[in-house]
C-alpha cells in the first residue's frame, strides 16, 4: 500500500488498484448458474462481456461453457435493451430448449438503468416463456464487489424464484455451498452419503464442468441440482450455508421466505472447519460420524505430525477469495506455520474481523486487506519488505514467485496454467491431506534444490 516512505510520512495508495486479487461480477453469477441442470446463463450486455466471462470459466476449468448474450449495439446502448432480452428469451427457449434461463446483467446494462426485472414478468405475461420453463435474474453490476459478489447474487436468486413452502416437511437439508471446485462439490456429497444425511447441495456443477470425455458433446450434462430439488428447499428442515459471503444472503431469505432455519460454516478447507462442518451436517440431518470419516481425520492428523519439523514457522502469503482464505490461514496456523500476509479482493468487514480473530494472537505480525485497494501489488510490496517461504494463490501468482524465488501452490480462482483442480478436492480430510502434501512437495523441493546448488559451489 505503500507508494513512498520517509523518516516521518508513509504515503497511501488510495486512486489506484493494481493487478486486483479479483474479477468481475458476471463471471461468478454464471459460474452459480451452470450448477442448476439444464439452465443456460444469460448474459444481458454486449457480446464481448459475455465471451470474456466464458473463456476465463473455460479456461479455469477446461471445459466448454455454454452462456447466451443479448448482443447490445450502439442502439441498445442508447434505448435500452428490452427488445434485445425479449428476443434473446424466445430464440433461446425456440433452439436451445433449457430448463431455465439464468439472466445476469453487465456493466453496460446496469450503467444504462435496465430494469430486467420488469423486462423479464413482460417475457412471461406475453408468453416468450414457455409453460413448464423458468428464467431467473440476478443484478451484477462489474463495478462493485467481486465475482464472489456476483456468484452470492445468483445463489439468492435461485432461494428467491424457486424454494417453496408447502404443508409437508421434508427429511433433508439444505447445502448452500460457496464458490469451490467441482470436485470440492462431489467430495461434499460424498462426505454427506457416507454419513447417510439426505441433503440438497445448491448449486451444484460437479458433472457439469468436470464432466468425462464421450466423443459426445452434451449440452446440458447431467449434473446440477434440478428444479425439483430447488423447489424442496423450502421445505428442508433445515439449512447449512457454507462460506459467508457466498451463502449468508441466500440462507437469510430462505428463512425469511420458508422458515428454515440456518447456520453458517466455514467451507469445510483444513482440519477445524472439516470438524465444524461435519458436527453441523450431524446434528442437522440426525445422523452420526462413521468411522471411515474418523480414520481419514486420523491420517490426516498423523501426516501433520509426521511432517510438522518441515511446517513449523513456515511464512506464508495468501490471496484470493475470502470464504477460501479463512479456512485456510486457519489450517496454516493448525500446523504451526505463519499466515503472515493475507490479501482479498472482495469487500467486506467480516474478513477483516475473522483475520483478526484468527491471527491477533499466534502471528501478531501479520497483515491483512481486503477490498479495492487490496492487490496484487501490494502484497508484492510487502514480501519485498520481508519474504515468505511459501506463496498460495490463483494463477497470477506466478510472477511474484519467479521474480522473488518462492514455491508456489495454486489454489482458487483462476487457474489457468495447471490441471487437477476441478478433478481433486481440497475440502473435507481428504482435501486437506492433498493440500498437505502440495505444501510439503513446494518447501522440500526448494531445499533439494539449494542442496543441489550448495554442492555445486563446494566442488567449484
Amino acid at each position: 500500500m505503500l507508494l513512498r516512505h520517509t523518516s516521518d510520512t508513509i504515503i497511501e495508495r488510495e486512486a489506484l488498484t493494481v493487478n486486483p486479487a479479483k474479477t468481475c461480477q458476471p463471471i461468478g453469477a454464471m459460474y452459480a448458474a451452470l450448477g442448476i441442470h439444464g439452465c443456460l446463463p444469460h448474459s444481458h450486455g454486449s457480446q464481448g462481456c459475455c465471451s470474456y466471462h466464458r473463456s476465463a470459466l473455460t479456461r479455469h476449468y477446461k471445459e466448454p461453457v455454454m452462456a447466451a448474450t443479448s448482443s447490445f449495439t450502439e442502439g441498445s446502448s442508447v434505448f435500452g435493451g428490452q427488445a434485445n432480452l425479449l428476443q434473446a428469451v424466445e430464440t433461446i427457449f425456440t433452439v436451445y430448449n433449457p430448463d431455465v434461463i439464468a439472466v445476469h446483467t453487465t456493466c453496460l446494462s446496469e450503467t444504462i438503468g435496465d430494469d430486467v426485472n420488469q423486462i423479464l414478468q413482460k417475457a412471461r405475461d406475453e408468453n416468450y416463456v414457455p409453460a413448464g420453463k423458468y428464467v431467473i435474474h440476478c443484478n451484477t453490476p462489474s463495478y462493485v464487489g467481486s465475482h464472489v459478489t456476483g456468484y452470492a447474487n445468483m445463489v439468492t436468486s435461485m432461494v428467491k424464484y424457486f424454494s417453496a413452502k408447502s404443508a409437508t416437511k421434508k427429511d433433508q437439508v439444505n447445502l448452500i455451498c460457496g464458490w469451490v471446485e467441482p470436485s470440492d462439490m462431489r467430495e461434499i456429497k460424498r462426505i454427506a452419503a457416507t454419513m447417510g444425511a439426505k441433503i440438497v447441495l445448491f448449486p451444484d456443477t460437479s458433472d457439469v464442468l468436470d464432466t468425462p470425455m464421450t466423443g459426445k458433446h452434451e449440452f446440458y450434462p447431467k449434473g446440477g441440482v434440478t428444479i425439483p430439488e430447488l423447489i424442496s428447499t423450502g421445505d428442508s428442515k433445515y439449512t447449512i450455508g457454507l462460506g459467508s459471503f457466498c451463502s449468508e444472503e441466500a440462507a437469510t431469505l430462505l428463512e425469511n421466505k420458508c422458515k428454515v432455519k440456518f447456520s453458517i460454516q466455514d467451507l469445510p478447507i483444513g482440519l477445524k472447519a472439516t470438524d465444524r462442518f461435519l458436527v453441523a451436517l450431524s446434528r442437522a440431518a440426525g445422523v452420526k460420524v462413521p468411522d471411515s470419516i474418523t480414520e481419514e481425520r486420523g491420517r490426516l492428523i498423523d501426516m501433520i505430525a509426521d511432517m510438522h519439523k518441515y511446517l513449523y514457522g513456515k511464512r506464508v502469503a495468501l490471496w484470493g477469495d475470502p470464504d477460501t482464505l479463512v479456512p485456510l490461514t486457519e489450517f496454516l496456523l493448525t500446523m504451526d506455520m505463519k499466515p503472515v500476509y493475507i490479501v482479498s479482493g472482495t469487500p467486506g468487514k467480516k474478513f477483516e474481523e475473522s483475520m483478526k480473530s484468527l491471527l491477533t494472537e499466534k502471528v501478531p505480525e501479520a497483515k491483512y486487506k481486503n477490498g479495492e485497494r487490496a492487490d496484487m501489488f501490494l502484497l508484492h510490496q510487502w514480501i519485498k519488505q520481508e519474504p515468505v517461504d511459501l506463496l498460495i494463490g490463483n494463477t497470477y501468482g506466478k510472477y511474484i514467485a519467479r521474480d522473488e524465488n518462492i514455491p508456489f501452490i495454486r489454489m482458487g480462482f483462476p487457474i489457468l496454467d495447471r490441471v487437477g483442480h476441478s478433478y481433486f478436492p481440497a475440502v473435507g480430510y481428504t482435501g486437506a491431506m492433498r493440500l498437505l502434501t502440495s505444501i510439503l512437495n513446494a518447501i522440500l523441493d526448494k531445499e533439494d534444490r539449494e542442496c543441489r546448488e550448495e554442492k555445486v559451489e563446494l566442488t567449484m
